[in-house]
């Protein structure tokens, strides 16, 4: 089945094959995202200290782009401010973060990782780059080379191509 030629990017006209290997590759991310989401629910709910697993979100969050407000880290994470503020306090209170004040206005308060965040944040790297290196251990280093690389352009592309805009653009040539 091939998808409708307005799926495509505004102002580019997608051939009939472009459009068939694009809807392989929307099957092949979303199974994909299944069985990460799989694999990720087969480790316990919690962690060994008794945190969400999606807590750690937040403080990959913290680790990569420092100290931020809950408001900022709901923004980041598509996630409503009570989700953020139960999870926050669960990261608090076992030290992995910690409140400061918002040098830029003291009645508000930033989020960072502690020491001990970034040892817990270091240790579920560690694993997960065990994980990802065994499954891969059969794997020629060029594929995996090759992966790393269209991984990382596919993710600049995604991060760069917001799909509302590019829905917005076309349903506004249809206008025309």
């Amino acid at each position: 089945m091939t998808p409708p030629a307005t799926t495509s990017a505004p102002g580019y006209p997608a051939t009939e094959a472009e459009l068939a290997t694009a809807d392989e590759l929307g099957r092949q991310v979303v199974r994909f995202m299944r069985l990460i989401n799989r694999a990720k629910s087969r480790v316990a709910k919690q962690g060994p200290d008794g945190i969400e697993r999606a807590a750690y979100a937040l403080l990959f969050t913290l680790v990569h782009d420092g100290p931020q407000r809950a408001s900022q880290l709901a923004e980041a994470l598509h996630s409503d401010i009570s989700t953020i503020s139960r999870q926050t306090s669960a990261l608090v209170q076992h030290g992995l973060v910690e409140r400061t004040a918002d040098p830029k206005d003291g009645r508000a308060c930033l989020l960072a990782a502690t020491d001990e965040g970034l040892r817990v944040f270091e240790e579920n790297r560690r694993q997960r780059t065990e994980w990802l290196a065994w499954l891969l251990a059969d794997w020629p280093e060029a594929d995996r080379v090759t992966l790393n690389t269209l991984l990382d352009r596919l993710n600049a592309g995604i991060e760069t191509h917001d799909p509302q805009l590019a829905a917005g653009e076309q349903q506004h040539k249809g206008d025309e």
